[in-house]
Parts: structure tokens; C-alpha cells; sequence
């Protein structure tokens, strides 16, 4: 009954004010990264502390839903921020934030997309604006997709920030860097009340599916020691890779072949010492193959590597696993290196095609016995894929728990379901959830509808 109340008060009440959606009005074409000036690192970047925010913008074009729909908001800004790569240095990336109408300026949520490419121009900063299609077939679709996840927040009034956590050259897999660019992004949206409004110490929990659980994951355990006047209220952690290695056998051969060059050409763009293994050992009818992950997207990826056998590309198949600085680089960049201080609700299914069940049950004990408070999640009827979408409902309830303040009943708990949709929060948010994203298709104002 709500929802339909909220239809109709949209249709009869906003229709005229909203007429032309406040944050498109006068915008422009969406500029690739690599040839935009705005994503270029200060040679002095290294003079700021992490955080700072260097540069800031309202994004060239709209916000838009696969790239083609607007998305009506109250304002979208880019901020250039410092940060770090894996290796300490200082780096700079661009996270976007999102403001809604009626927005809540002290809740903040830090969602971090599976952008899960070795390219620039796939970065979400320019993958959410309107036609940024680019980086092969399919371009960013997976990145526009989670544009459905970032509206049902937004509707409840959140601010949205979403970094480039793969940084400026687009190191997927190297995953400190992903962690300390979500936090310092959380820094930068959190000193940028000047021109945003974001309360300084506004409530901030984080969300991230797949590749974005890596970031998020890692923000998590690096927050104690890397950012630890930053009061996360907790985190929401979906289809959780903890070991790379293990991904490596589970995904050659199958419909998900294809993050394999993505992840060894993105770890390249970070470590040396994996490029010159590229190099030197990807045979050589292969290479032209492999050189394509620089210039495009991951379904792009995927459709070229479908079913391919990845690892019999090298000259020694074994070499992910044999190789002792190629081994130390992959458990360096898995999850479990520290303990998280905060809550989290982390959702897996039980027949995840990409890392197994087992190893998540495995770091979920470690950060309970370490003290973490973690409600767990194995849901049954469902794989990696098809998780991001119906574990989302139940993900969203327990980040509106904690960001309103509601502290876990439990340290530590695991359920195993039979589907995350049946769970009695998600069904409450379900309905609203596809209502409202039927209306933002038709530029309905994202935010809580506020009468009076």
C-alpha cells in the first residue's frame, strides 16, 4: 500500500517541479580518463596527507542508468583525492558522490563497484555518466548495472560515494591500494562540506559486491591501523574472494576465463615483476589475445576469453603456482591480513563458480575469533552471479540497521537459507526497491519523498 502512496504522490506532486531533473541541466559529454586532465596525479601529491581532496568537479555529463537514462539527483560531484598505491607511494584517484533530493547529509555509504578491469576508461567515475560506453562489447554494463544497487540506497536519502579504488592505472587485484582509496575517499567526501554539505561527522558504512568486496574487505581491515579516526559503522560484504589463487583453478575454462588476464595484467600495472612475466612467458600467439584486456571492459573480457583454457597460454601452465614472487604477490593481495574493528554482514553462495564457500567460512571464523562481530549469510539456491542481486535486499536492510544507529544482537553468527529473499527484512524492502526503480527509469527525483 506505501508504494502505491508513493506513486501517486510522485505523479500528482512532483511531476511539474521535477519537470527537468536539477542535476542534468546544462552538462556535457561524458571524457574518457585517459584523456582527461582532471585524472592526472600532481607531481607533488606526495606534499598532502591522504585524503586530500586536490581538485573537484560536477561530473561532464549526467549520472545515467546504463549509460543512457538519467538518473534525476540532486547534484553528483568528482573529487581528485590523495591516496596510496600497495606499496606506500603516494598515488592520486577520483571518487564520484552522489547527493540525492532530500538528501541526509550525516549518512554516508562508500559503495565500491566490481569494476574487476585492467583498463582506465572502465572506472566508475566515467562508467556511471551518461554514453561513457567504451572498453569493447558490452563496455561498462557490469559497473552501470550496480547503478540499481547505488539508486536503492540513495532513496534513503544516503549519500553515495564511489571511488576509482583500482587508482589511476587501473591495478585490479592490487587490493591495499583498493582498500586505502576506499577509505581515503571516505576522507576526502567527509572534508568536503564546502561544496557538498556532507556532514563531517556524518555516520559511514561501506558496501561492495564481488571486486567490490575486495576493496571493501580490505578498507575493513586496514581501517584499525590506516584510518583509524574514521568511524565506520559497518560493512556489507558480498560473493567474498578471499584467496586469488585458488580463483585461478576454479574460473580457467569457464564462463568467467576471462578475469584471469584482467587480474594478471591489472596486478602489472602495479608490480613490474608480473608484467615481465607477461612478458617473458605468455606465449607468443597469445599476446595479441591477452593485449586486449588493456583496451576494454570485463564483459568484454569475458566474451573473448569464454571457455578458454588461460593458464595453458604460458609456456608453463603452472607458473601461477610455482613461482615463488608470482605466489607471494597473489596471497599478499587475499583477504585475512588483519582483523576488522568494525561490523560486518558478509553474503555467500554456496555454490560460488569463482572461490569456493569454504574459504569465506574460513575467514569469517578468523575475524570472529579475532573479535569481529560478522553476520553470515550462505544462501543456497543461487551462484556468484546471481547473488549480487537477490542477496542485495537483505544486504541493504542490515546497512539501514547500522547506519540508523542499531548495534548487532550477536558477535558472531552463520545461517545457512535457502535464498536471501526470503528473509522477512528483505521482503519489507523488496516491494519499494523495484518501485522505485521502475520510476528512476521515468527521471523520478532518487530520495525519500518529504511532505510538509
Amino acid at each position: 500500500m506505501i508504494g502505491f502512496v508513493r506513486v501517486f504522490l510522485w505523479l500528482s506532486l512532483s511531476t511539474a517541479v521535477y519537470a527537468i531533473p536539477y542535476d542534468i541541466r546544462g552538462r556535457g559529454t561524458a571524457v574518457p580518463p585517459t584523456e582527461d586532465d582532471f585524472y592526472t596525479v600532481p607531481p607533488d601529491v606526495g606534499n598532502s596527507p591522504p585524503g586530500t581532496i586536490l581538485k573537484h568537479r560536477i561530473p561532464p555529463a549526467p549520472i545515467a542508468a546504463f549509460g543512457l537514462d538519467p538518473v534525476n539527483l540532486q547534484s553528483s560531484y568528482q573529487i581528485l583525492y590523495r591516496t596510496n598505491d600497495n606499496f606506500g607511494n603516494a598515488t592520486a584517484t577520483v571518487a564520484t558522490i552522489l547527493i540525492p533530493h532530500n538528501a541526509d547529509y550525516t549518512k554516508v555509504l562508500s559503495y565500491q563497484v566490481a569494476q574487476d578491469s585492467s583498463f582506465r576508461n572502465c572506472a566508475p567515475s566515467y562508467a556511471l555518466q551518461l554514453a561513457s560506453a567504451s572498453g569493447g562489447p558490452f563496455g561498462t554494463l557490469v559497473t552501470q548495472a550496480e547503478l540499481l544497487l547505488i539508486e536503492a540506497a540513495l532513496e534513503r536519502g544516503w549519500i553515495l560515494i564511489v571511488p576509482d579504488h583500482e587508482g589511476p592505472t587501473a591495478a585490479f587485484l592490487a587490493n591495499r591500494q583498493a582498500g586505502q582509496a576506499t577509505l581515503d575517499g571516505i576522507r576526502a567526501a567527509l572534508s568536503s562540506g564546502a561544496f557538498t554539505s556532507i556532514d563531517k561527522d556524518a555516520t559511514v558504512a561501506m558496501w561492495g559486491y564481488s571486486g567490490g568486496s575486495l576493496a571493501s574487505g580490505w578498507a575493513a581491515e586496514l581501517q584499525p591501523t590506516y584510518a583509524p579516526e574514521l568511524k565506520i559503522a559497518g560493512a556489507a560484504l558480498g560473493g567474498t574472494v578471499p584467496n586469488i589463487t585458488t580463483v585461478l583453478t576454479e574460473i580457467n575454462k569457464s564462463l568467467f576465463a576471462g578475469i584471469i588476464p584482467s587480474g594478471m595484467v591489472g596486478l602489472s600495472n602495479q608490480y613490474p615483476y608480473v608484467a615481465e612475466v607477461l612478458d617473458q612467458h605468455i606465449l607468443t600467439q597469445y599476446k595479441p589475445l591477452f593485449g586486449l584486456v588493456r583496451n576494454q571492459c570485463l564483459s568484454a573480457d569475458v566474451l573473448d576469453f569464454l571457455g578458454r583454457d588461460v593458464l595453458a597460454m604460458f609456456d608453463d601452465p603452472s607458473l601461477p603456482f610455482t613461482d615463488p614472487r608470482l605466489v607471494q604477490i597473489e596471497n599478499d593481495n587475499g583477504m585475512g591480513h588483519a582483523i576488522p574493528g568494525i561490523p560486518l554482514y558478509v553474503y555467500k553462495s554456496t555454490g560460488d563458480e569463482l572461490s569456493p564457500v569454504d574459504e569465506t567460512d574460513a575467514l569469517v571464523s578468523k575475524y570472529c575469533a579475532g573479535g569481529t562481530s560478522v553476520e553470515y549469510v550462505r544462501d543456497v539456491l543461487s551462484e556468484h552471479g546471481s547473488l549480487a542481486i537477490t542477496g542485495a535486499a537483505k544486504a541493504l536492510s542490515w546497512l539501514i540497521d547500522v547506519l540508523d544507529g542499531e548495534k548487532p544482537q550477536v558477535r558472531c553468527s552463520t545461517s545457512t537459507v535457502a535464498s536471501s529473499l526470503l528473509d522477512p527484512s528483505a521482503l519489507e524492502v523488496i516491494p519499494q526497491f523495484i518501485i522505485d526503480a521502475l520510476l528512476n527509469l521515468l527521471q523520478k527525483p532518487v530520495g525519500p519523498i518529504v511532505i510538509g
